[in-house]
């Protein structure tokens, strides 16, 4: 047969990790020897997917990026990994899971939804393009996603207004690790199109600018929703380490049992 799938030796393979009985390789690493203790975890995500240690500045970024997404606040993912636990406490992979498979296009999958965005935007200009190119294609985007009816991924926050906190600390980042690259600049244009769209300024999102940073790492989109799933299981262990020192949920689903109302016949309509 002429396909990989004819010879073993061809497609069934892996880079990643290996092991044997006095030793185990992670991407051509020792992982006793090389890398505990000597890098962190940031570091070995990193290594993990993109097949090399990150340079100080990549790491610093990359870094801020996993923090930046791993909590905020009682969000749906969160009460979800919460009132699982409450139904079952012995497995607690499960109430992990059941946060993270909340990840979509409203909450978590506005980083894949973002560089998505941004990347096809960037794929019809070509190699380096300039800021006057950039603000001209923001333009055209945002005038056809809004003649459409389509949301902008990367736009506008359900707390924060103004401004989401996180954004201009990553934009700070990638700026002093010089990793400022078109995917960010072009986010940026595509605010101020927005804004001047509709008349409405929407401030980026924080998921939106750690999606934009994550391509401009050399991540591809279809990966980066990876990476906030990865933070956001941090956040998911705080939480249900909180729910064993200090439960909520049983409250939680109380109160909404007795304020539930029960409607007999026709399903209520929405306001």
């Amino acid at each position: 047969m002429s396909d990989d799938h004819g010879d073993s030796a061809n497609w069934l393979r892996t880079g990643i990790g290996a092991s044997t009985p006095d030793a185990i390789t992670i991407r051509g690493r020792d992982l006793a020897r090389e890398l505990m203790g000597t890098v962190t975890f940031t570091e070995h995500a990193f290594l993990l997917a993109a097949g090399r240690l990150p340079t100080p500045g990549e790491t610093k970024l990359f870094d801020a990026v996993l923090v930046a997404l791993a909590d905020h606040g009682l969000t749906p993912t969160v009460l979800a990994a919460r009132l699982t636990y409450l139904g079952a406490p012995e497995s607690i992979q499960g109430a992990i899971a059941a946060g993270l498979l909340g990840g979509g296009s409203v909450f978590l999958g506005v980083v894949e939804d973002t560089a998505r965005f941004l990347h096809a935007i960037l794929d019809g200009l070509g190699a380096d393009p300039g800021d006057d190119a950039l603000q001209a294609a923001a333009t055209e985007a945002v005038a056809e996603a809004v003649a459409a009816g389509r949301r902008i991924p990367g736009l506008g926050h359900p707390v924060h207004k103004v401004e989401d906190p996180r954004t201009p600390r990553l934009y700070a980042l990638a700026a002093e690790g010089g990793l400022a690259g078109p995917h960010l600049d072009l986010l940026r244009h595509v605010a101020a199109a927005h804004a001047k769209a509709t008349g409405k300024a929407l401030p980026v999102n924080g998921a939106g600018a750690a999606g934009a940073a994550l391509a401009d790492l050399g991540f591809p989109p279809a990966l980066v929703r990876g990476f906030a799933i990865l933070a956001r299981a941090a956040g998911i262990v705080g939480h249900l380490a909180e729910e064993m020192a200090h439960p909520m949920a049983m409250a939680l689903y109380r109160d909404v049992e007795d304020r539930a109302v029960y409607v007999t016949g026709e399903s209520p309509r929405r306001p």
